[in-house]
């Protein structure tokens, strides 16, 4: 389980920074900017990811090992 939170964690943030790196240096690539519904909340989703993704790194840390 640990492991799994782990990985979602580094998805979390990968996706978080990309969305960030898009919005200031118009990248054309990530699951943020690729969902139709989320058009002019790029900024808001990726800063929730972020925080998502320290959550997770939280949750996985508290886990017991194996």
């Amino acid at each position: 389980m640990k492991q799994l939170l782990e990985f979602l964690g580094v998805i979390a943030l990968a996706q978080g920074v990309v969305g960030l790196l898009n919005e200031f240096t118009d990248w054309d690539w990530g699951l943020v900017q690729g969902i139709g519904l989320l058009d002019g909340y790029e900024i808001y989703v990726s800063v929730a990811l972020l925080v998502l993704a320290v959550a997770l790194f939280a949750a996985a840390e508290s886990r017991k090992s194996g």
